[in-house]
């Protein structure tokens, strides 16, 4: 499902990727609080995927490195299916240097996060991702 409302809001069904719990946990409330109300988690990429392939999300949160399936990988998966190639992708990783940046550009993230982040830091790049996609 597109996102056309720039809202928060509009965010109703997440998908987190991430291998940390604890990490997951931290944006899933932050999710929470932005209004969303359907949040499905997943450890490594494959795992994701399987879940994609069953269901529709407003947007994926996924880390760099995981177990099974990378999220560079899974990104490309996304991307390279029309049933979810619109799904906004936001990296979260401690990937820093500027070519791991500029790759994950490249795969068509539509932002990327630097562990460790704040939760300040880690709502505005929601808000973002979902107004720019909103006015796609």
């Amino acid at each position: 499902m597109k996102c056309r409302n720039t809202s928060i809001e509009s965010i109703m069904k997440c998908l987190i990727v991430e291998d940390s719990i604890i990490v997951r946990r931290i944006v899933g409330s932050v999710l929470r609080k932005l209004g969303a109300t359907h949040i499905l988690e997943a450890g490594d990429g494959k795992t994701a995927w399987n879940y994609l392939e069953q269901e529709s999300v407003d947007l994926v949160i996924t880390d760099w490195n995981m177990p099974e399936m990378n999220g560079l990988d899974l990104v490309r998966t996304i991307r390279k299916h029309k049933q979810t190639a619109h799904i906004p992708v936001i990296m979260i990783t401690i990937r820093d240097r500027q070519d791991d940046v500029l790759k994950a550009y490249e795969y068509q993230v539509n932002s990327y996060i630097v562990k460790p982040f704040t939760l300040k830091s880690l709502r505005e790049k929601i808000e973002q991702v979902i107004k720019a996609t909103g006015e796609k």
